[in-house]
């Protein structure tokens, strides 16, 4: 092969590398390209929302360190844990229960729109992961979502919390304990009840089923909202009592309602 040839061979491969690789960052931005899902911009990312919703959403800046209840800068627990700590060992939430996070959350929650609560546990992932390097989060061991009562979980059709801890197992790696849990007792719902009245309704409510799955390790619950810990400190002091070593609560929000 003459030189000439030889130079015009090496010149089409590299044209044809080039073509290939355009292609493919085509197609990737392709598959990346979306909507954001709070104000419909277009956004190239792998999560659908623009950078400046992602922003604006009320992420939970100051937060008790053992309840993550808000509250001022500079103080490090609520009120409520000074005079008497939850049976959990630490929250963490993503943001506060405020617009635009609640009306996402309700509509996932109670409409079905599953790609809202998808976008939250992937935020909440990262949420998650930042808290463990930085220190200040043990990661567990398992997870495990709050059981929905069976005659609920018929109504509703499926189980939120269920939903977002196998988003974040997949996301964080830690695996998820199924049918370890059992909601022995069915519940009035919680929203509208005061925080006295929340813990009676759920005194009783769970029981360990596969007790040996839990024993020694650090089990972090995982649930849609915390508003007192009513659901989680029951569901905690079960978990407990059957010998895990360590049970915090990963949820997507905290409301500002204390557990008193």
């Amino acid at each position: 092969m003459s030189k000439k040839a030889y130079v015009r061979l090496q010149m089409v491969q590299w044209l044809m590398r080039r073509s290939v690789h355009r292609l493919k960052v085509k197609l990737r931005r392709l598959w990346l390209s979306k909507t954001c899902l709070l104000c419909g911009v277009a956004v190239i990312d792998e999560q659908p929302i623009c950078e400046p919703c992602k922003l604006d959403l009320p992420w939970l800046q100051h937060g008790c360190q053992f309840c993550a209840l808000p509250i001022p800068a500079g103080e490090r627990s609520c009120h409520q844990c000074q005079q008497q700590l939850q049976p959990f060992r630490q929250a963490a939430a993503a943001w506060s229960y405020g617009f635009p996070v609640s009306t996402l959350i309700s509509r996932f929650k109670y409409n079905s729109q599953w790609p809202y609560g998808r976008l939250l546990a992937q935020m909440l992932a990262e949420y998650l992961e930042f808290e463990y390097q930085e220190g200040r989060l043990i990661k567990a061991d398992y997870l495990l979502a709050v059981p929905l009562a069976n005659k609920r979980q018929r109504q509703r059709g499926y189980n939120q919390a269920q939903m977002i801890a196998q988003w974040l197992s997949r996301d964080l790696h830690i695996p998820l304990l199924y049918k370890t849990a059992q909601r022995i007792r069915y519940t009035s719902i919680q929203q509208g009840l005061t925080a006295s009245q929340r813990h009676r309704n759920m005194r009783n409510a769970f029981r360990i089923v596969q007790p040996e799955q839990v024993v020694g390790r650090h089990i972090a619950i995982v649930d849609d909202v915390l508003t007192t810990g009513a659901t989680c400190a029951a569901l905690t002091r079960s978990l407990l009592a059957a010998g895990a070593s360590r049970v915090d609560v990963y949820c997507l929000a905290r409301t500002g309602f204390a557990a008193g």
